[in-house]
């Protein structure tokens, strides 16, 4: 035998080490069939005060959002209740994300003595980015997903309303820096609302999720329809936005005159399309919910939508104008202007979500934070809970 030749068996041995090691590797790299978690809330409301809170008046958002994120670190060690629902009677542990549905800064109305969007940031920075303590199955930080909502918007292009300073762009600049992490930052100066859009997608247990500025309107429909052409139709899709599917009037763009933002005519602007129903804000925006249920015949993979700006915990189907679509939809609560929590702490709510890959069956359950305001330490309390088939 040559010096530089491998002998037979040892060769053989080789070979079937490299065979064995690629099979192991094959193993470790299926994908993860676990069902994931998430906690869904929206509408934190920087710079507002709740008129009572644990016994206190007046008290700032800060502290509200600051206790409710304080009860969401301690869901890892609780358990779900046994409802029939994904996960149902099994302890939480990890938490694989949050999302946010927008509206982390309150406008800045001079007539409610509303701080900057640069504040209000800097507490939902210090309240949801750094003291949200959870960790997902990897035992990594837990993600946070947001988008934006009219109040970010409006504080970035200026309001009819008296606001000081005129436009403040720290939130909207702050979530497109850390959403979609590009590779030059944008400030409050640079941010420019006309070309800086806060839309991406992320895979997550199988799902597709289409995150978007404010509503999909006839422009985000085409960003919506450029993303969704690399998902298959096999694979479920949630839409999260601050909107609700049957879209408020004065968020269009104003279609009077030279389309200005005006406490004559009170349109927002926040959404790029101009209102086609009528000269007013007080008409419903039937033309355009009629044009995103076409978009949902179009994309019958569209499974549910998950949204804030009502400040209402609730579960129900949108049906669209005509009656002829059927979307599962979601909105949280807010914790400062609830539609119920305002007046009853009590029923200070956001949502927990359960995805199975396997079953693709997404179950969404009601959590009361603040069922007790005199014994804060007490446990959270479940409430409704709806499950969703996503295939």
């Amino acid at each position: 035998m040559k010096n530089n030749q491998i002998p037979v068996f040892i060769l053989a041995a080789l070979l079937l080490f490299a065979g064995c090691k690629k099979k192991n590797n094959e193993v470790n790299e299926e994908p993860d069939m676990s069902p994931v978690q998430f906690i869904f809330t929206s509408d934190a409301h920087y710079g507002l005060n709740r008129a009572t809170f644990r016994g206190g008046a007046k008290v700032d958002a800060h502290v509200v959002n600051a206790a409710m994120i304080e009860k969401m670190n301690s869901l890892s060690a609780l358990t779900l209740p046994d409802d029939g629902g994904v996960n149902g009677g099994k302890k939480i542990g990890a938490v694989d994300f949050l999302l946010e549905a927008g509206d982390i800064a309150n406008r800045m109305e001079t007539s409610a003595s509303v701080q900057t969007a640069a504040q209000s940031w800097e507490q939902f920075r210090i309240d949801y980015l750094q003291n949200l303590t959870l960790k997902n199955k990897k035992n990594e930080k837990t993600e946070i997903f947001i988008v934006p909502g009219n109040h970010d918007v409006s504080n970035s292009i200026g309001f009819y309303g008296a606001m000081s300073p005129l436009t403040d762009a720290s939130s909207m600049a702050n979530i497109y820096n850390l959403m979609l992490k590009t590779p030059s930052p944008k400030t409050a100066e640079t941010f420019n609302y006309n070309t800086d859009r806060i839309n991406y997608s992320k895979e997550i247990a199988g799902v597709h999720f289409c995150f978007i500025q404010m509503w999909p309107d006839s422009a985000v429909r085409i960003w919506l329809t450029k993303d969704l052409q690399n998902v298959a139709n096999s694979t479920p899709v949630i839409i999260v936005a601050h909107d609700q599917p049957g879209v408020v009037s004065n968020h269009f763009t104003n279609p009077n005159g030279t389309f200005s933002i005006n406490a004559t005519d009170k349109f927002d602007n926040v959404l790029d399309e101009h209102f086609k129903d009528g000269k007013v804000t007080t008409v419903t925006a039937t033309i355009e919910q009629k044009a995103f249920a076409a978009f949902l015949k179009q994309h019958s993979n569209i499974k549910a939508y998950l949204h804030g700006h009502v400040h209402e915990s609730k579960f129900y189907v949108w049906n669209g104008p005509d009656n002829d679509v059927a979307l599962n939809a979601v909105s949280a609560d807010s914790p400062m202007k609830g539609l119920v929590s305002a007046i009853d702490e009590t029923k200070l709510s956001f949502q927990f979500g359960v995805i199975d890959p396997k079953t693709m069956l997404m179950t969404i359950r009601e959590c009361f934070w603040n069922s007790n305001p005199s014994t804060p330490a007490e446990s959270v309390k479940w409430g409704n809970s709806v499950t969703i088939k996503l295939r």
